[in-house]
């Protein structure tokens, strides 16, 4: 089957997708500096490549033209989540924040980035595939910048998650669902389970192993 037999378009649902993606992926990488102290210069370059650095990898290899480059209100979004985070009392910003506005992201981002890349032609398997990366990149980026254990060692389930959103978001446009309400309803369900999995420490069983009860889970992410 052709590739363009897959194309679908990317409609306003999903791109204000992309845009709250954005913000609060930058808003998580200038927490990542306020938990490191440092200067607003760090700040707004950990907003930036958080807020950008899965989308950039995707279109690099979906061999699309890189979406802020071309677009400067994703830039200005992250900036502003800098200063945003920047300016406020750090006592509004509770100790999982962080987390809460990275799974935020982490749904929006792996369904706009499944519908980027169908847009393109890409199979939904692979377009699938292209929104856990849009999803999990940027976060993986600013862990390793901030000198944290990355996202991806941590044993709560997070790349499931993004691929839950993505994959379901996916199956619905083959069934014939329209694309507002398959975004919607992938983003959702993929953000619950992260959700669930922030609030009990959900995760799957590592290899080798035995399962552990919810909330002493160990072991490399999910």
């Amino acid at each position: 089957m052709p590739p363009s037999e897959f194309s679908v378009p990317v409609g306003p649902i999903l791109q204000l997708l992309s845009y709250v993606g954005t913000f609060v992926f930058a808003a998580s990488g200038a927490l990542a500096a306020a938990r490191a102290q440092q200067t607003l210069v760090t700040f707004a370059f950990f907003a930036l490549i958080t807020g950008v650095g899965g989308g950039t990898v995707r279109d690099l290899l979906i061999d699309a033209p890189v979406f802020w480059i071309h677009d400067a209100w994703m830039a200005i979004i992250c900036i502003s989540a800098a200063f945003v985070v920047y300016l406020t009392p750090e006592r509004w910003w509770p100790a999982r924040a962080l987390d809460w506005m990275d799974a935020v992201g982490l749904a929006a981002f792996a369904v706009f980035g499944t519908a980027k890349a169908m847009s393109f032609g890409v199979h939904p398997f692979v377009a699938a595939l292209m929104g856990v990366i849009t999803g999990c990149v940027g976060g993986i980026i600013r862990d390793l910048l901030a000198g944290e254990p990355s996202i991806l060692l941590r044993p709560e389930i997070y790349v499931t998650a993004a691929a839950l959103a993505a994959g379901l978001y996916a199956l619905f446009l083959s069934l014939g669902l329209p694309s507002a309400p398959a975004s919607a309803l992938a983003a959702t369900a993929g953000f619950a389970l992260r959700a669930i999995a922030i609030a009990r420490g959900l995760a799957l069983p590592s290899y080798g192993a035995p399962a552990e009860p919810p909330g002493q889970a160990g072991g490399p992410s999910a």
